[in-house]
């Protein structure tokens, strides 16, 4: 399986994607640290899933999906995020 890395936070991405690395039928194609590099990376790497943050800035990750599934409407998009608001 191919992936791409969509995250702002370089350690979180870095982490997430040696661990991936590690497994084997995974191959990390690509990674991004905003969503108009991210756009770029899938159109380069052509992956078959993209792990993509939510909340970054510049290009939020729903606009940021919205342009990948466009234009490659095969991939798969997990997004992952991290909310440090309280849920009540």
């Amino acid at each position: 399986m191919r992936l791409v890395v969509i995250d702002d936070h370089t350690l979180f991405r870095r982490g997430i994607t040696a661990l991936l690395a590690r497994v084997p039928d995974f191959e990390v194609v690509g990674e991004a640290a905003d969503g108009f590099e991210g756009i770029k990376a899938v159109a380069a790497g052509r992956p078959d899933v993209v792990l993509l943050d939510l909340h970054m800035p510049g290009l939020t990750g729903i606009e940021a999906m919205q342009a990948i599934l466009r234009e490659n409407p095969g991939t798969h998009v997990v997004m992952l995020t991290v909310s440090e608001r309280r849920r009540t």
